[in-house]
């Protein structure tokens, strides 16, 4: 469970040293026992990424049975485990004046269709031009959670996708809608054009999901062990040498669509890393016509952290995925 925001800084100074923003307080289930306490806190899909728990465990951030605890302490049934966070500081990457496709904002949040090619937050090699950037200079305030370099991010898609995302201008708004990410309550849906046909029409992808054992910019969900990661999909259209599918997110791990249908024999259309377009020349050329992976994130849809209300957004595909579709659909013919 997560609790409501905290701005009690009277806890003993042992705990963190700095001002305290907000408690995340779990009970260990039988299930979860065993597991190391850095492990469990990224499975929880915490605000903060794999890194910044890490270094929040390592400054004594985190409490087990009300005694500050290390990474690698082994949790054991009923448990409880208090996880607070420091309060963020000033974010660091310059506001840029970025056209941005609003597709809904209110005092909480904002909701925008990213265009495939930008970044989402600043990243070694990618510190202008991000979407963080033109948020900042759009909006008047971004949620500080997510850190310096990620204000307001609560989800991300590759640079390389386009489509639906939100962003949290309210530490409120951040923690409500993480703890719906983390409930896997979001509804996610994804167009993607892969390369030849599933045996099947309709499955479900329930892998694990890790690095790969010998790429490791590459993920894989052909591993002996790693963080769980469900894809249901379904045939939209058969276009000859590729197909039109829908990928819904059960889960959300770094390029999980992408590496399923990779994984399947199905890669992307375009993907620069899992994709084989294969010897057929349509193929080929369409995807380099592309120059990405055929991927849109095409529906968003959440509770509203604050109001309650269940908000819905549908994205069309980009004129890029949509050329690359009726070339397909030509080609097939």
């Amino acid at each position: 469970m997560v609790s409501t925001p905290s701005h009690n800084t009277s806890r003993d100074d042992t705990l963190c040293r700095d001002t305290q923003l907000c408690a995340f307080e779990f009970r260990v289930s039988e299930e979860e026992g065993g597991q190391r306490l850095d492990h469990y806190l990224v499975a929880r899909q915490l605000p903060p990424s794999r890194s910044q728990i890490k270094k929040h465990l390592d400054a004594g951030c985190c409490e087990v049975n009300g005694v500050v605890a290390r990474p690698a302490l082994r949790l054991q049934r009923g448990d409880e485990v208090v996880f607070l966070l420091p309060a963020p500081q000033p974010s660091q990457v310059e506001a840029e004046d970025i056209p941005l496709n609003v597709l809904f904002e209110d005092d909480e949040l904002i909701v925008v269709d990213k265009p495939a090619g930008m970044v989402v937050h600043p990243a070694p090699g990618h510190r202008y031009g991000t979407l963080v950037g033109a948020l900042l200079h759009y909006c008047e305030t971004l949620s500080g959670v997510g850190g310096e370099l990620r204000p307001g991010i609560v989800h991300r898609l590759d640079k390389l996708t386009s489509g639906v995302m939100v962003a949290s201008k309210t530490d409120a708004a951040h923690h409500g809608l993480a703890a719906q990410f983390a409930a896997h309550t979001i509804e996610r849906r994804y167009l993607a054009l892969i390369v030849g046909r599933p045996a099947k029409a309709s499955g479900t992808f329930d892998t694990f999901h890790g690095r790969h054992p010998t790429d490791r910019k590459r993920y894989s969900s052909k591993v002996e062990r790693g963080r769980r990661a469900v894809t249901h999909y379904r045939q939209i259209e058969a276009l000859g040498a590729a197909t039109l599918m829908e990928a819904q997110l059960e889960t959300g791990r770094t390029h999980q669509v992408r590496v399923h249908f990779a994984d399947a024999g199905h890669g992307l259309l375009g993907d620069p890393v899992y994709g084989r377009a294969g010897r057929d020349p349509d193929l080929r050329r369409i995807g380099q016509a592309l120059d990405r992976q055929a991927l849109h994130a095409r529906i968003l849809a959440f509770d509203h952290p604050c109001s309650g209300e269940r908000l819905r957004f549908v994205t069309p595909p980009p004129a890029d995925f949509m050329q690359a579709v009726e070339a397909l659909r030509r080609a097939a013919k």
